[in-house]
């Protein structure tokens, strides 16, 4: 009788923790954002929070790619963004690049 109550909470344990579990929407149910930035096409939301995998040599390379001169004093923030300071067409600018690849000026 003892293994059955046990074998029974057991089962009743497992069957409520499958309920309690949220249920989390993707991050894009549309679909209409690339994972991944190219130089013709960016997330509209950019610059965007998450783990940055580029190193610091590679976020100033892509800056540069996309345009921008002078990277300086880049530093990576606690939502995964490099922040810096750079110029186009002769203007100084703040700017981002997020994980995706996203470059954004502000």
């Amino acid at each position: 009788m003892k293994k059955l109550l046990i074998a029974t909470a057991a089962i009743a344990f497992s069957a409520t923790s499958v309920f309690a579990q949220e249920t989390k929407s993707a991050a894009n149910p549309d679909g209409d954002t690339p994972a991944v930035a190219t130089p013709s096409e960016q997330n509209a939301t950019a610059p965007v929070e998450g783990a940055n995998s580029f190193t610091e040599d590679q976020a100033k390379e892509r800056i540069t790619e996309a345009g921008y001169a002078d990277v300086t004093e880049l530093k990576l923030d606690d939502k995964g963004v490099w922040q810096g300071k750079a110029t186009r067409d002769g203007k100084a600018v703040v700017v981002s690049l997020d994980y995706q690849g996203n470059v954004v000026a502000k």
